[in-house]
């Protein structure tokens, strides 16, 4: 029996909550000795860290650097090698365009273009309401590329998604970016003869496009990804019978949710508003995904400190998730993004779960405090408090953690035993 198979077979539904709280791109490397997640002053986390178990995560594979996408799926309980899925559905599906069989869909970058060299992939991350100026421009300017129909959509800050709809469309090409600045445009290449038609439309498109906005730096180019088809794949209500929710802000996240089945919540932009959303539909749902998108942005842009004060930021903010008391807690990475790398990078992700059901390490010089609730001292008491001196939420301490280290595809699995929404398998 595969994988999904025995999902399938095991999972049963509960009133039992999951929250999965994804801190995008939370690993890092030290800088004076610490990580980002290290350097950070998380007195809350560093709290819950002392009563859950720790490890750390591989979305793909050890010495693999993944994509957002396939990182995510990992999270999800997918087989990330199984289901190869382009960034451009996910661009599309999270701002909400229905990409029909006809269709392939690529994410696009605002870049500059300096003496014909790329000096910006991301335009200076120009402001969203920029971007939906320039491609309301472009609208005008580029409807139809001999008899394939252009569809331009904007997204956040520097993103766009580009959507081409005609007959004999294939999605088999490479991605029409250098991914480093410096470097000419790298115009996209068929994989295949069938793409032939895709990759000369593409690269029409490029050409179209830069020379409507010459002249208007920073935005004067364009890099496309992830050019995908519709991908066929089972909901999380199909394998795992939950009833799932996203809450997430940038495009990419609420599609690959949407992808999976989850159910779209509206929020606000900040942490704030992330966490007045969960509260607000709390019991409407049994699984919850929470992105926070920042720590990866200030990851790629290689500020350390501006990435520490974002995971400082959702540190203050994790009591009011804890008071909602979920039968299972994760928060964890998709993938690293250490500031000294400037992208992604191939090191495992840390991860925090908390149940009632978990394994409790020895705490050398720690103590259990029975009267933090009330009880009689020598008396049982339903809330312990374990104080731990010396343990903080980070990559030292996830080394070290029961989990050890794992495939991120098991990460929901473990929450699905946690939450006792499995079965047992076998007699």
């Amino acid at each position: 029996m595969e994988r999904e198979g025995l999902f399938r077979k095991i999972s049963m539904e509960n009133e039992k909550k999951m929250v999965m709280l994804v801190l995008d791109g939370l690993g890092g490397l030290p800088l004076a000795g610490k990580t980002e997640l290290e350097t950070a002053r998380t007195p809350n986390l560093d709290l819950l860290a002392a009563e859950s178990e720790l490890g750390l995560s591989h979305p793909i594979s050890p010495g693999v650097t993944p994509g957002s996408g396939p990182a995510h799926l990992s999270l999800f309980g997918y087989d990330p090698l199984k289901y190869e899925i382009g960034r451009g559905i996910l661009e599309a599906l999270g701002v909400g365009i229905e990409v029909g069989p006809r269709s392939v869909a690529a994410r696009g970058n605002f870049a500059t273009l300096e003496n014909d060299l790329i000096s910006d992939r991301r335009a200076g991350r120009i402001p969203t309401a920029r971007n939906r100026e320039i491609i309301a421009r472009l609208r005008e300017k580029i409807q139809r590329i001999e008899d394939v129909e252009i569809g331009l959509y904007p997204g956040e800050e520097h993103r766009f998604v580009l959507v081409l709809t005609a007959d004999g469309l294939d999605d088999r090409l490479s991605d029409a970016d250098p991914e480093a600045v410096g470097k000419p445009p790298l115009p996209a290449r068929a994989k295949c003869e069938a793409a032939a038609k895709t990759e000369r439309i593409v690269n029409l498109f490029v050409d179209r496009l830069t020379s409507e906005l010459a002249g208007r730096p920073p935005a004067n180019t364009c890099l496309l990804r992830g050019f995908a088809k519709y991908p066929a794949i089972p909901a999380m209500s199909e394998l795992f019978k939950l009833k799932a929710a996203s809450i997430a802000v940038y495009p990419m996240y609420k599609g690959l949710a949407r992808l999976v089945g989850m159910d779209i919540l509206e929020t606000g932009r900040t942490i704030e508003d992330q966490v007045a959303t969960l509260k607000r539909h709390y019991a409407e749902f049994d699984f919850f995904f929470v992105h926070v998108k920042k720590t990866d942005s200030f990851g790629e842009d290689g500020d350390f400190a501006r990435k520490v004060a974002v995971i400082e930021e959702f540190d203050r903010w994790l009591p009011e998730i804890l008071e909602l008391t979920p039968e299972v807690l994760v928060v964890t990475g998709d993938h690293s993004t250490p500031a000294l790398l400037k992208g992604h990078s191939w090191h495992p992700n840390p991860v925090l779960l908390k149940s009632a059901f978990q394994r409790r390490m020895p705490v050398p010089g720690g103590r259990l405090d029975a009267m933090a609730c009330g009880a009689p001292e020598g008396q049982a008491c339903a809330k312990v408090t374990v104080s731990t001196p010396g343990i903080t939420f980070g990559e030292t301490a996830c080394a070290r953690g029961l989990l050890g280290t794992f495939p991120a595809m098991d990460v929901l699995p473990l929450m699905m035993a946690n939450a006792l929404k499995f079965k047992k398998y076998g007699a």
